[in-house]
Parts: structure tokens; sequence; C-alpha cells
């Protein structure tokens, strides 16, 4: 069977390492240059003390390499369309796969061997095309602190590998099932997109939960570099979520409305009773310094909710091991639906 699954596969085989090797060329060479310009950035910011203000002044990689690393998104889905799909259901239009049931070999045996080296080629392409997006985003990463963003966190780390197998299991089981190529197809293509998506946009965030943390209404606190930001906001004394409107009034960053009766009073008006919060600030006034004790004791805070960027290998590993389980029921139905074809 090992024979028979390369001599099938062996063109779509040559045809994947030649993509491969082109990506990891245009990757290589750029990555390179990237890596270059980033130790240089670092010497000469480090000899000025400004490496703090790097990420306003640097602009790292080659934007059609970047691209080219964005469009590998598209690659488990990919090799789900074209791989996986038609292995079954391409088998059951054309008629070999009873050919091969009625021989020696088992059902079980001949989708085992098939789609068991197909899963795995689907794992080494995957992991190689995600090695290589890893390696040339790492002055990216370190620069704009971004592996933990949508996207970015999809084509980087472990959790490509995983999506590619997915992908792969996903084709087999719908050809399995729906006995047809095209078909197949067009229900790989939307199951996959929308398990992607709805893993990414509903279930990621609460791998693991939240840290949120209280800080005071002057501070400029911000997450670690590399961390996840999940929303911000402001809580008054009680601990409440203080609603904001963006084309209301606010007092540092407060909402008027949030105010008390007594910190309200405070705010300076005109002599014809016209407040003088404009465009979201205080502009001038006697009490404004009495207000702003007043809204300190009201007991304002900001906070910040985010996953800390020590847990991206654990989201990597999470998100992996989700996809590989479904990967594995699906392999698991499709075995149960071909065993049963017609037998």
């Amino acid at each position: 069977m090992t024979w028979l699954v390369w001599r099938q596969y062996r063109v779509q085989a040559a045809i994947a390492a030649a993509l491969l090797a082109a990506f990891a060329a245009v990757l290589l060479v750029t990555g390179v240059q990237m890596a270059s310009q980033w130790h240089s950035a670092l010497i000469a910011c480090t000899a000025h003390h400004s490496c703090g203000s790097l990420v306003n002044s640097l602009s790292l990689g080659n934007h059609a390499a970047y691209d080219l690393c964005f469009l590998s998104l598209v690659v488990p889905g990919v090799l789900g369309l074209l791989i996986g799909a038609p292995l079954v259901a391409g088998e059951t239009e054309t008629g070999t796969g009873n050919f091969a049931w009625t021989q020696s070999i088992t059902r079980g045996r001949w989708l085992l061997a098939k789609a068991g080296w197909l899963l795995l080629a689907a794992a080494v392409w995957g992991g190689g095309v995600a090695a290589l997006v890893t390696w040339w985003s790492g002055p990216r990463n370190a620069l704009y602190g971004n592996a933990f963003q949508a996207n970015d966190f999809d084509i980087q780390g472990i959790v490509p590998i995983a999506y590619a197998v997915f992908g792969v299991a996903l084709g087999i089981a719908a050809g399995a099932m729906l006995r047809r190529t095209l078909p197949a197809i067009a229900v790989t293509l939307a199951a996959f997109v929308g398990v992607r998506v709805l893993v990414a946009q509903v279930f990621r965030a609460h791998f693991l939960t939240p840290v949120t943390t209280y800080y005071s209404l002057t501070s400029n606190w911000q997450p670690a570099s590399g961390s996840w930001l999940l929303g911000s906001g402001l809580v008054n004394k009680a601990g409440q979520a203080v609603p904001v409107n963006p084309n209301g009034s606010v007092v540092q960053g407060i909402p008027v409305s949030a105010l008390s009766a007594a910190c309200q009073r405070l705010i300076p008006t005109l002599q014809n009773g016209t407040s003088l919060v404009q465009g979201g600030t205080i502009t001038r006034g006697l009490h404004v310094s009495r207000l702003a004790a007043c809204i300190k004791a009201a007991g304002f805070r900001q906070f910040s909710t985010y996953q800390p960027a020590s847990r991206y290998w654990a989201f990597q590993s999470i998100e992996a091991c989700i996809f590989l389980a479904l990967a594995a029921a699906l392999v698991a139905v499709t075995v149960v639906v071909v065993r049963r074809h017609d037998a």
C-alpha cells in the first residue's frame, strides 16, 4: 500500500516540494535581511538609550514577504480541499475503491494506509511552512509584540500543523460521507472556515481565565509587550464598569454623567452658564484642582483585561490539541463510514 500511495501522489508531492522550496527561498533571503536590520537597530538604539521609541521609528520586513506569510493561512484549507476531499470520494466516483476492496486488502487497511500517509504529509508540509514563517517573524514579534494577535497567532508556532491535519481529515470524512468530490470540497471549505472562525473568535480568548489589572486614572500602565489585550475601561468605587459615550463630555477621562452631584458642581462654567467641558476635556477654570481631587476621592479606576504574553505557548498547545482531537474524531467517523459502505 505504501508503494501504491507513493505512485498515486508522487506528482502532488513533487509540486508541494517545489512550492515549499520557493517559499523557503523567499523567506530565507528576506528574513536574513530583516534580522540584520533588526540587530543594527538594536545596537544603535542601545547606544542612544532610545529603544523605547523603536516601534515608532522602525519598519521591519519586506511587505511582499509578509503578504506571502499571511497567505500561508490558506495552506491547511487547500490541503483539505485538494488532497483530503478526493481521497475517498474520488475513489468512489471512479470505482477504483471497490476494485481495491475486492482484493486481499481490507477496507480498513486501504483507508488507514492512504489516510495515514496523507495526514503525515500534511503535518510535515504544514510544519515546514509554519517553521519558516515563525523564524521569519521573529524580529517583527520582538518589535511589535504581535505574535499573540489574530492571524499572526494562526500562522506561527505549532497550530498550523494541527490545522493542516484537521483540514485533510475533514476533507477525507466529507468525501467518505458524500461520495462525490465537488460536494465534498464545498462542505470541507465551509466547515473548515466555520470551525476556524468559531475557535479563533469565540473560544480562544477563554482557553485560560484572563487577567484583569486595575490602576489609577493617571497611570500609564500597559500589559507586558506581546500580551493579548481583550478589553479596557473604567470602573467606579464599587467595581462596576462605567459606560463611556464617545460623543459625550468627559472630565479627566470620566463621563460627566458618572460623576456625583458634588463633583459636577465643581465643573467650571462660563458666566452665561455654559459648561467648559469641550471636546472631552476641561479647557480652563478655577476649580480644576478641586474637581480633580473630588474625582480621585470618588474611587474611579482604569482596568485592562488581557492574556499575558507568557501564556502564548500554552494557548498554542491548547488550540493544537483541539484541532488534533477533531481530526482524530473525523478519521474515526471515516473508518466507520467506509467499512459500512456497501459491506
